[in-house]
């Protein structure tokens, strides 16, 4: 790509068409799988899942609450460059920006079809309740989209314009209606989109904290039935594995697009700032779920001990020690240890993905387990491992995020054009 006024060449998206094409062609297998799947969701209702009465939250909800938590952490990295003005990081602020609206669609499909009458989705905004954080949470998402979208318009407008102005073809055509007819590019105009950039990010940080990922936490922490979620502790959690699951998605995004879109050398003092700070959140994450074990099993309440118990020796033990503590925390902190490996691409992809797995584990061992063990004595236990639609709807939902970025990568200048700093 190019900026110059005598030259100008704005072709984002695969340097390789035959991984184009592979790529698609996977996405399309995706996608007609789950495709297939949720028509058995909207045809047979729940009967098509192995969610009861006694575990009514399942594989839905924990990617629900994990897709939040990917886009505000997303959302939080971008801030160091469009916030807190940290040198270097402008080169990965809009993949952010533009993984975290992707992130928070998943997320809102995910509530949609585990929703018992998936029409009455709108419900929540004719009839609201001011007493429910659930009802709070929907209007809190809405906002928050609102925010990351003007943020990312404001954060590549300027390059917008330049390629509506002297670009061609359907990329113009669509960079032009995305500048909402604001086409100027003087260094006025550059100051005016900083200076609103800023004020939407400094909106959206407590909004994400807050209400966005920390009160999402707070839907499992007021459910006084279940003492395993009942913990103040726990929207602390939310909050926390979002920052790093959302660092761990930026860092791998920018080593691929770099790599597979861009066809141009990694910077590796940018690479080894997010590597370093993807390990710091690791061990803070590592720690907060340690404390919160530890009160747990000292406070000798018999559901918390016992809820602890099947996390750790029960039927959810494989998700807690092989991908939780493995592929969320160990895998990572080996590949981040040496300065060497951090400014390695691949091995930083590898470390990212790994820690983008392992947190999916975090958002299981946070749903299932609670609702295993009966609230009163003589109740039933409940037993749930996610069904084939669930899994296969789950899998289509993903992949539409996935074309989504695609696409938006393929025609939007989600890298800066100048290749400077704001």
């Amino acid at each position: 790509m190019a900026t110059d006024t005598t030259h100008f060449e704005f072709e984002p998206g695969f340097t390789d068409n035959r991984l184009r094409v592979v790529w698609y062609a996977a996405l399309a297998v995706l996608l007609l799988i789950g495709g297939a799947a949720m028509i058995l969701r909207i045809t047979e209702g729940m009967t098509s899942t192995n969610l009861t009465s006694t575990t009514p939250w399942g594989a839905w909800v924990a990617f629900y609450i994990y897709f939040v938590g990917l886009s505000a952490g997303a959302f939080l990295v971008s801030t160091l460059a469009n916030v807190f003005g940290v040198s270097g990081m402008h080169r990965v602020d809009r993949d952010a920006l533009f993984a975290a609206i992707i992130s928070m669609v998943v997320a809102l499909m995910f509530v949609w079809v585990d929703l018992g009458r998936m029409d009455r989705m709108y419900f929540p905004f004719i009839w609201r309740q001011l007493t429910s954080a659930l009802s709070w949470e929907v209007h809190a998402y809405v906002a928050y989209i609102a925010v990351l979208v003007t943020e990312l318009y404001f954060s590549m407008r300027i390059d917008l314009a330049r390629v509506a102005e002297r670009g061609s073809g359907l990329r113009a055509g669509l960079s032009g209606l995305l500048t909402l007819g604001r086409r100027s590019t003087s260094e006025a105009s550059r100051v005016t989109d900083r200076k609103w950039l800023t004020r939407a990010g400094i909106v959206g940080i407590p909004l994400a904290i807050f209400l966005v990922h920390g009160g999402t936490g707070i839907l499992f922490a007021v459910s006084k039935a279940r003492p395993y979620w009942n913990s103040g502790l726990f929207p602390v959690i939310f909050v926390v594995s979002a920052v790093l699951s959302g660092t761990a998605l930026v860092m791998m995004l920018y080593v691929l697009r770099t790599k597979l879109f861009d066809d141009e050398p990694v910077d590796r003092d940018l690479l080894n700032r997010l590597a370093v700070l993807l390990a710091a959140f690791i061990v803070v994450d590592a720690a907060l779920t340690g404390i919160e074990m530890l009160i747990a099993i000292a406070s000798l309440h018999p559901h918390e001990v016992e809820t602890w118990a099947v996390i750790l020796f029960g039927e959810m033990s494989w998700s807690f020690w092989w991908f939780m503590v493995g592929m969320g925390w160990l895998f990572p902190l080996v590949m981040l240890s040496k300065r060497e490996w951090r400014e390695t691409p691949w091995l930083m992809v590898l470390a990212g993905l790994s820690v983008v797995i392992g947190i999916i584990a975090v958002r299981f061992n946070i749903v299932v387990p609670a609702q295993i063990l009966p609230v009163m004595e003589g109740l039933p236990h409940g037993s749930y491992f996610p069904s084939l639609v669930e899994w296969a709807t789950s899998i289509g939902m993903i992949a539409v995020g996935l074309l989504l970025y695609t696409i938006g990568a393929e025609l939007l200048p989600l890298t800066p054009l100048d290749r400077g700093d704001h």
